[in-house]
């Protein structure tokens, strides 16, 4: 209903907002007004702006547009805060540093992607579903380092974890869920609590990598195509906010209940997260000599 903003004509003939017209594709691959199957369209992407109506609209219509232009601005800059009303994917538990590959076919979730893309954030929060409020208190932001765009509009999209957040409310946007958010990190602790914090760490990293070498082939083999190699030991321990790297590979390739792992992804004492992890591990290992 407002003035065309990057005008694209379909090859029925019929011309729509860029925007406009992949939200519509993203239901369906036919024409909103003729009905026309776009799937080549759509499998092809090349949404090429009409030029001599966009030259139309600039030479007649430059007030409208200039306006049409400052609301488009305004809703990109919205969708560009990573702490207020911050677009979430309610679905799996997503980590730290842990790869976090995600086939997207849902409506909402295609163009909750495709902003994440447009306005260069190239991130989103990842949560798992409550029954009681929709989605958990505590998730992990995605960055999207690749999407492959399948021909019928769905996508493999290619995630990283990167940090660690709290829900402190809940909204909705277009279909898919937002969040305010705070981001959580590690309390460093000093002297003497860290000597004690280092021991119990390379105990457990040595266990876990017990665990690891004690599996079968099989497993092993599934693991470290799909999540990658152990990450290596770090020096410092305290360097990174989230903690040492292999504590969130670790947590992602355990068989464990899914809220059990949140309850150590919310954890911002490294020492009580490598209690839990030893708690795990001395269970799997118990399992593992049987």
């Amino acid at each position: 209903m407002r003035v065309f903003f990057e005008p694209v004509t379909t090859p029925c003939g019929h011309t729509f907002c860029k925007g406009c017209l992949e939200r519509c594709l993203d239901h369906a691959p036919q024409c909103p007004l003729c009905k026309e199957s776009l799937k080549e369209y759509l499998a092809s992407r090349k949404y090429s702006i009409t030029e001599l109506l966009e030259e139309l609209i600039m030479k007649y219509l430059s007030d409208e547009l200039f306006e049409r232009k400052r609301i488009h601005a305004e809703e990109t800059a919205e969708h560009s805060n990573l702490t207020k009303n911050v677009p979430m994917f309610v679905c799996t538990m997503a980590y730290p540093t842990v790869p976090c590959p995600l086939h997207v076919f849902e409506p909402r979730y295609r163009l909750m992607i495709r902003r994440s893309m447009e306005t260069g954030t190239k991130q989103f929060g990842m949560c798992i579903s409550d029954s009681q409020n929709g989605f958990a208190d505590y998730g992990c932001m995605l960055q999207i380092r690749n999407v492959h765009f399948l021909p019928d509009g769905r996508s493999v999209v290619d995630t990283i974890g990167g940090k660690r957040f709290r829900v402190l409310r809940r909204g909705m946007k277009d279909g898919y869920c937002t969040a305010d958010i705070e981001y959580l990190e590690d309390v460093k602790v000093a002297d003497e609590e860290l000597k004690k914090l280092r021991e119990l760490h390379n105990f457990v990293y040595n266990q876990a990598c017990s665990w690891f070498q004690n599996l079968r082939n099989k497993f092993r083999t599934q693991i470290l195509q799909h999540f990658g190699p152990m990450p290596d030991r770090e020096e410092n321990i305290q360097a990174m906010p989230n903690g040492p790297a292999w504590c969130w590979w670790l947590l992602a390739v355990l068989p464990v209940d899914p809220r059990y792992q949140l309850s150590v992804l919310s954890m911002m004492s490294l020492k009580d997260r490598l209690i839990k992890i030893q708690h795990i591990l001395t269970y799997f290992s118990r399992d593992q000599s049987k």
